[in-house]
C-alpha cells in the first residue's frame, strides 16, 4: 500500500449562479488527497492519513475518498471545521484564498500519528500540510518514525502566501528531504527553495545531495524532465490536450508517477538507486498522461484506470 499522509479539503471553485452572479461550489481537493485519489482510480492500493472534519464538508470528502478506493482507516476525525479554499482563476492558473484556522487537519497532532502496518511500502507527502503547525511537525514526524526501508516521495507544492514562519518552513523542509527518495518540484518550487539565479541543473544537483536519489521537475507545457543519481536527465514532452483548468493537475501526476514506477517493480529503495533513464521515461510518460486527462476536465478529477488504456 501507498500511504498519502496531507491535507483534505474543500476548493471553492467559482461559477455563474443562475442569476448570472458568481458563486462558489464546493469541491473535493487538496493536494495530498488528490493524489490519494488518483492513486486509487488507477488501481493502487492506497490509504490517507489526514486530519477530517465530521461537519458537511468532511462527509462530502469521506464520501468522494470512498468512492475512489481509498482506504481511511488511518485518517483522525473532529469537530473542528474543515479547511476551506477559495480559488480564483487568473489566465487560466488557480489562485488561492484559504480558511484553516484552527481546522480538523491543521489541528492534527503528533498523539494522532497512527502507527504504520508492514503492508505500506511507500510514505507520500506534500502540500500545504507542511506548511502549518501544529500539523506539519505530526507529519514530518511521522516521516521520523516510519521511513524505515519504506520508499519516501516529497511533492512540497508550495505556496508562499499560506507559509507563515519561512524559517521554520524551510528547516523542516531540510529535514524531511534528507530522508526522502523521490522528490516532484515545479519549476517555481524550485525557484523558491534555491532563489539563487543558476541554471535549473545545478539547482537540482544542490537538492540531490541534501537526500533525494531521483528528482523530477514539471515544467508545465514545456513537459517534464526527470534526474538520476548518476546525473543522467530525461525529458518528456508534455501532452497536447486543450486545457480546462490546472486544478490537481501536479497531484494526479504524482500518483501516475507512483503508479507506473509500482508497475515496473521500482517501489523500493535499493531498485530507485539504480533505476534506468528507460524506466523513468516510461514513468514520466506515464505520469504525464494522467495529468493530461486530469487538466481537460473541470476541477481536481483524475482519471480512473480504464481512461487511460491505450
Amino acid at each position: 500500500m501507498i500511504l498519502c499522509c496531507g491535507e483534505a479539503l474543500i476548493d471553492m471553485i467559482p461559477e455563474l449562479t443562475l442569476q448570472k452572479t458568481e458563486g462558489f461550489v464546493p469541491h473535493c481537493g487538496g493536494a495530498v488527497m488528490n493524489t490519494a485519489v488518483a492513486l486509487g482510480r488507477l488501481g493502487v492500493p492506497t490509504g490517507l492519513f489526514t486530519g477530517l472534519s465530521d461537519d458537511m464538508f468532511g462527509q462530502q470528502l469521506v464520501a468522494h475518498l470512498h468512492a475512489s478506493n481509498v482506504d481511511l482507516s488511518f485518517a483522525v476525525t473532529s469537530s473542528r471545521p474543515s479547511t476551506l479554499a477559495f480559488v480564483q482563476f487568473v489566465e487560466g492558473q488557480a489562485n488561492y484564498s484559504f480558511l484553516d484556522e484552527n481546522s480538523a487537519g491543521r489541528m492534527l497532532n503528533i498523539s494522532d500519528l497512527p502507527k504504520v502496518p508492514e503492508d505500506v511500502s511507500v510514505l507520500f507527502f506534500g502540500g500545504i500540510s507542511l506548511a502549518t503547525e501544529p500539523g506539519a511537525e505530526a507529519y514530518a514526524t511521522l516521516l521520523d518514525r516510519e521511513r524505515r526501508e519504506r520508499v519516501v516521495m516529497l511533492d512540497p507544492n508550495i505556496r508562499p502566501q499560506f507559509i507563515p514562519d519561512q524559517k521554520r518552513y524551510r528547516a523542516r523542509l531540510e529535514r524531511m528531504l534528507a530522508r526522502t527518495d523521490i522528490l516532484k518540484v515545479s519549476d517555481e518550487d524550485l525557484d523558491w527553495m534555491i532563489p539563487q539565479p543558476l541554471p535549473y541543473a545545478e539547482k537540482i544537483a544542490v537538492l540531490m545531495k541534501r537526500g533525494p536519489n531521483i528528482v523530477v521537475m514539471t515544467r508545465g507545457s514545456a513537459g517534464v524532465v526527470g534526474f538520476l543519481p548518476d546525473g543522467s536527465e530525461v525529458n518528456v514532452m508534455a501532452e497536447r490536450v486543450d486545457v480546462v483548468d490546472t486544478v490537481g493537475a501536479g497531484d494526479t501526476f504524482n500518483a501516475g508517477l507512483l503508479c507506473k514506477l509500482d508497475e515496473l517493480d521500482c517501489l523500493d529503495i535499493q531498485t530507485l538507486r539504480k533505476l534506468d533513464s528507460d524506466a523513468l521515461k516510461q514513468a514520466l510518460a506515464f505520469a504525464s498522461k494522467v495529468a493530461a486527462i486530469s487538466v481537460s476536465r473541470p476541477g481536481a478529477d483524475p482519471p480512473w484506470a480504464v481512461d487511460v488504456m491505450d
